[in-house]
């Protein structure tokens, strides 16, 4: 590492289901957030980080911002606007003109008078033309808040290089507030949690997902197998059901599919058991919510 080392944080904004758990991925070359196409999928502020000889970058993906309708979303849209208050840069992510609904017109406000440097990122270039880009490009131009405008594909990894230096050049010296070789720092048990809920989230029906939360009961490492019991929390005695499937062929295709992942990023064989069992209105519980890990 360099003796001029620099070292900062770089919060990742937007609305739901716009690509910033994919961004965040995409920068750090491997993958430490879930990423589904529903929306709502982050929960929790996850940090990323970033280090080569010059800098460190610590990347925060915070849930997507929306309208709360209980408890549960009043934290994880307050857990977006926190991180505003918090970094050194700003990513904000859009992949819809400013005029195409009021998700976007909402977070806008709430930047105007942020003094932190911000950047506004065109995310899926790849599934639109030159003139809805001009469009999106220009729009956003007019409200003259952001240091730069940056086109890119984080699923196709296009641009995320100009992203990158772009978050570098607000960066000022600093100490390396994590091993080189870390990138993450969010505990194993939370990745694992993780892992099972994005399952979940693709193997689900769309109404479910939003009412399951995932907890790691027990987590016993041992030389050649890593035992590990998770409990999926539900809000209805339907949603069990639907949760499990028919003959559990439903839970047994969340369970294999999860353990495969873990056991990749655990490096060893994992015995991974699994039990549904329901809470009702866990989302508005502010008791369930701290048990769950939702509340500061």
């Amino acid at each position: 590492m360099s003796n001029n080392f620099k070292s900062g944080f770089i919060g990742i904004i937007g609305r739901p289901n716009v690509g910033k758990s994919t961004l965040l991925n995409a920068i750090l070359g491997e993958k430490i957030a879930i990423t589904t196409d529903k929306p709502q999928t982050t929960r929790n502020s996850i940090r990323g980080i970033y280090t080569d000889d010059e800098v460190q970058m610590v990347f925060i993906d915070t849930p997507g911002i929306h309208k709360p309708r209980n408890k549960l979303g009043e934290y994880m849209t307050g857990s977006a606007f926190g991180t505003l208050e918090e970094v050194d840069v700003i990513l904000f992510l859009v992949d819809d003109e400013l005029s195409s609904g009021p998700g976007d017109k909402f977070i806008v406000e709430q930047l105007k008078d942020v003094k932190t440097p911000k950047y506004l990122i065109i995310n899926k270039i790849d599934t639109f033309g030159p003139d809805k880009y001009k469009q999106i490009f220009d729009e956003y131009t007019q409200l003259g808040i952001f240091q730069g405008i940056i086109g890119i594909s984080a699923k196709k990894k296009t641009n995320i290089d100009d992203v990158i230096e772009a978050a570098k050049s607000h960066m000022e010296e600093g100490p390396a507030y994590f091993p080189e070789d870390m990138v993450t720092d969010n505990p194993v048990r939370f990745l694992v949690s993780e892992i099972v809920r994005e399952k979940l989230l693709l193997y689900l029906k769309e109404e479910v997902p939003h009412g399951i939360a995932v907890e790691v009961e027990d987590f016993r490492e041992g030389p050649k197998l890593t035992e590990i019991s998770v409990c999926i929390y539900c809000e209805k005695k339907s949603h069990k059901g639907i949760i499990i499937g028919k003959e559990g062929h439903t839970l047994k295709g969340v369970g294999m599919s999860a353990r495969k992942e873990i056991e990749a990023l655990l490096g060893c064989r994992v015995d991974l058991r699994t039990w549904v069992k329901i809470r009702e209105n866990w989302r508005d519980s502010d008791i369930a919510l701290s048990n769950f890990g939702y509340h500061e």
